[in-house]
């Protein structure tokens, strides 16, 4: 590309793309990469904070006969006659209950009443009734019309539970999501079904999330509009406090409910992208990585927070982290350990030599096989890496020393590392022997593996097919198997399950599919490109851009890399075929398939935008 040239990016929508002087060739944005701090999780707690709990409001305040004639009128009627009389009955059973307990509302005479203290409230409900004793009332024999009335009383906001007893008392879960969209907010709730309709979201696991939605409501009160971040927040919080509770809901740490809300611009378009940003603690500083190695003499361990605070603003952090363990627990920790009380960096020539033989080694301990234990030396494959790091650090201070003598001066002596003992000439012949090693041996075997990734990708994709056009019940023939679509009791979404036609397990064909694609599109990105596997997890649809050479017009496509070692991005020419399986991939579905969590790096490796449609 010569300056002054006519060119023609084409760049994704979201990428900002700036014009240099006198229309010289534009700049993308991120090929400078400017460092900006992440807020921690502290951080943006304070800057969404929850909902406070109110202690009175007015429709807590009613009166029994204005509360009467508001519930038993539309929106809360049902249309069949006896269960609208259930929930009248039960209406009645638990205001005639509350009443017996002191408060001047009915939020103060469900808290007085210490409901949520017990297992089961319906049990008091019970004894009271029948004028018995609680050991009288048999288990599941509590009267069947409490549930359904203080699920009226729930909606109409007279009554607010907290987040913790609706997460761990379950029948107070029962339909409230369903009847929180009849009778506060159903446009709502019906644009939510929607979302998960068009991303098919299973339907356990969508009527899971609408119902963490009704148990924010039912505890904060408002509709939908009114959840705010920090409601979402503290319900994750209060679920994982009560996770190993037992009755207590297994799936209430989903965030998908969050999702929903987010995509639906209920939380404001300053919400996090994801929910678990508010659960990170940032990145620690110098003093907390140094801390890690419990480091005795205090002037040694300040002398290394000062050096890795030195070296920070030029190194990312995973190289500072580095920093801080090589220094930190394989040289000064390791020196307390054999020689306790050393408290300065002027090593004796045989405690030097003795580190340096320590530090090319490593020792682990192991089982044998007659179940004792076995201490296994072998020799440490960065050990030179650890002499460089140390060698380093006398250096740079003895260097440090010459421009502020009264910081650095006390701590620059004789480095104990020579240049001889870090040279890496050898370990570099040898680490690209073993890498060449490893390529001969492998080499000859990847027509096979891509014969079978791609094997394995279409005789999913052919049974998943066959399997859809088929009804439950029926029995197809796909890739050599005949099956049997599974008669399912509760419709499911997103999932289509088989069994074989002469009986068997049932078979997950969705996640097959899922897999088998999955698999095909990371081998065939791997190969064609040659980028790190740290670089393959952040590879997205964005990193596809265009670029149409100024004299012919022909257009060139490009796969941006994101920065991975250094602060700079970089795009790289790659054939046409590079480009396969990208766009295959885009087209999928953008939200997470509903066995996610077992696919792994798999489905991480190639980013699917959220809004797209298979």
């Amino acid at each position: 590309m010569t300056a002054g040239s006519s060119t023609q990016v084409d760049a994704p929508l979201d990428m900002k793309v700036d014009t240099g002087p006198g229309g010289a060739d534009p700049v993308v944005a991120g090929e400078l990469v400017t460092v900006v701090a992440k807020p921690t999780g502290s951080q943006l707690l304070a800057a969404f904070p929850p909902r406070r709990i109110e202690a009175s409001w007015p429709a807590t305040e009613e009166t029994r006969s204005a509360v009467l004639a508001r519930v038993l009128a539309a929106p809360f009627t049902l249309d069949n006659r006896l269960s609208q009389q259930t929930r009248r009955t039960g209406v009645l059973s638990v205001l005639s209950w509350l009443q017996t307990h002191p408060g001047e509302s009915w939020q103060q005479r469900w808290q007085a009443s210490g409901a949520e203290n017990q297992s089961d409230w319906r049990t008091i409900v019970t004894v009271t009734a029948a004028g018995r004793s609680r050991s009288q009332v048999a288990v599941g024999r509590q009267l069947p019309h409490l549930s359904p009335g203080l699920l009226v009383l729930i909606c109409a906001d007279v009554i607010r539970p907290s987040l913790a007893w609706l997460l761990r008392f379950a029948p107070a879960r029962r339909g409230l999501a369903t009847e929180m969209a009849r009778t506060r907010d159903r446009e709502t709730f019906a644009a939510l079904e929607q979302f998960c309709s068009q991303g098919r979201v299973g339907l356990q696991t969508g009527q899971q999330a609408l119902t963490r939605v009704g148990v924010i409501m039912a505890s904060k009160g408002g509709s939908v509009a009114a959840v705010r971040v920090g409601d979402c927040v503290e319900l994750l919080q209060a679920a994982a406090e009560l996770r190993a509770t037992a009755g207590s809901e297994a799936h209430a740490h989903s965030p998908l409910f969050y999702q929903l809300l987010r995509r639906h611009g209920v939380l404001g378009q300053d919400a996090p992208a994801a929910i678990e940003m508010f659960s990170g603690r940032g990145q620690p500083t110098c003093e907390q990585l140094i801390d890690r190695y419990k480091i005795t003499c205090r002037p040694v361990r300040d002398l290394l927070v000062d050096y890795l605070r030195e070296r920070q603003p030029s190194v990312d952090f995973s190289s500072l982290q580095r920093f801080a363990y090589l220094l930190g627990k394989l040289f000064w920790a390791d020196l307390e350990a054999h020689h306790p009380g050393i408290d300065s960096l002027q090593l004796p020539r045989d405690v030097a030599t003795a580190w340096k033989q320590r530090v090319m080694t490593r020792t682990r301990t192991t089982t044998g096989s007659d179940g004792e234990p076995v201490t296994v030396t072998s020799a440490r494959l960065d050990g030179r890496s650890v002499l460089s790091a140390v060698r380093a650090f006398y250096l740079d201070i003895a260097e440090w020393a010459d421009d502020d003598p009264g910081r650095w001066g006390p701590w620059a002596v004789r480095c104990p590392v020579s240049a001889s003992n870090v040279s890496h000439k050898k370990d570099r012949s040898q680490r690209k022997s073993r890498m060449d090693q490893r390529t001969r041996e492998r080499l000859p075997v990847l027509p096979a593996l891509l014969t079978w990734v791609q094997a394995e990708r279409d005789r999913t994709a052919d049974l998943l097919a066959a399997a859809e056009a088929s009804a439950p019940g029926e029995v197809f023939t796909a890739s050599g198997q005949t099956l049997r679509r599974t008669v399912m009791s509760t419709p499911t979404t997103g999932r289509v399950w088989v069994e074989p036609a002469d009986g068997g397990g049932r078979r997950d064909l969705s996640f097959e599919e899922h897999r088998g694609f999955w698999t095909w599109a990371t081998v065939e990105v791997l190969r064609h490109t040659g980028i790190r596997i740290e670089e393959l997890t952040e590879l997205s649809h964005h990193g596809l851009i265009q670029y149409r050479l100024p004299g012919t017009g022909e257009l060139i496509p490009l796969l941006q890399i994101a920065p991975s070692k250094t602060l700079s991005r970089r795009s790289d020419q790659r054939p046409s075929r590079v480009h396969h399986p990208t766009p295959r991939a885009t087209s999928r579905r953008g939200i997470p398939h509903p066995h996610r969590r077992g696919m792994g790096r798999v489905h991480r490796s190639l980013r699917t935008p959220q809004g797209l449609s298979r």
